[in-house]
């Protein structure tokens, strides 16, 4: 399979001092996802965690939603000139009775590292076509103070991006604060994907009482795939977009963005956001 890093000289400079060295860089290779045999999509990824990257995919797809709809993940056919394989190829034979939503086999999906299911989805298809709805999750109260620490814990857990600094990261925390599960890759939308394939994979969907961190901006797709495996609470250390901000009103998600240190711009769903205790400080 392939690895997570790479190795690759560099000529470095230094306060004017030139030198070569070996860097270490992030891997990233693409990942084709067949649904049934049938190519689906195309996604520049990480290697490693791929089962659960093709899954969590089709979570947000809206193709799975629980453990027992699939019936195995496999590597395919996609073989070097040596005739190793490439481990770029998974298909995802789903379980006898489970219906296609036909839109996903009509269109081949190209996804960057950056841009994930860019312009795929409206705000209605999403709301409609999500098996776990925001609004009918137990409720959810969370102290500014706990999403405070939330991303110096991310960060800590970040071991490939401590080698490679070129890492996206994504995690999900309980309601309290612990540190449930942490994936990396060179996407951040697939680092989204092998939690929820992850969750997916062990039975645990919906997410309805998680929160997702994720290390950079919110995007429309990242909002969309919380949404789509009932997570309630997505928090960024940086911006979201507008696409975002109107998905997380129309869905009832609640959206946090410019999350640093006790700093932070709730932008929908602030009800889950314990504002009292904002105010006091406490």
């Amino acid at each position: 399979m392939g690895r997570v890093t790479e190795r690759r000289r560099v000529i470095r400079i230094r306060d004017g001092a030139v030198s070569a060295r070996p860097d270490t860089l992030v891997a990233e290779e693409p990942l084709e996802i067949r649904l049934g045999g049938k190519p689906l999509a195309v996604t520049m990824r990480t290697p490693g965690d791929d089962f659960a990257l093709a899954a969590g995919f089709l979570v947000s797809e809206g193709v799975l939603g629980s453990a027992r709809e699939v019936r195995n993940i496999v590597y395919c056919a996609g073989a070097k000139d040596d005739g190793t394989n490439t481990y770029n190829v998974v298909d995802v034979q789903l379980a006898p009775g489970v219906t296609v939503p036909d839109i996903t086999l009509e269109r081949n999906v190209y996804t960057t590292s950056s841009c994930g299911l860019c312009g795929k989805a409206g705000l209605d298809a999403v709301r409609t076509t999500t098996r776990f709805p925001i609004a009918d999750t137990p409720p959810l109260l969370v102290e500014p103070g706990l999403l405070a620490v939330l991303p110096d814990r991310l960060r800590a857990a970040q071991r490939v991006f401590d080698r490679t600094g070129g890492l996206h990261a994504a995690a999900l925390f309980s309601e309290d604060g612990e540190l449930l599960d942490v994936r990396e890759d060179v996407g951040r939308h697939n680092a989204v994907d092998k939690l929820v394939g992850r969750a997916l994979r062990e039975d645990l969907l919906p997410l309805d009482r998680a929160i997702l961190l994720v290390s950079g901006r919110a995007s429309f797709e990242l909002a969309q795939k919380a949404v789509m495996a009932g997570i309630p609470l997505l928090a960024s250390v940086s911006a979201p977009s507008s696409l975002a901000v109107d998905l997380a009103a129309e869905t009832g998600l609640t959206l946090v963005g410019f999350l640093r240190g006790r700093n932070m711009n709730v932008y929908a769903g602030e009800d889950r956001i314990a504002l009292k205790d904002a105010a006091s400080g406490d």
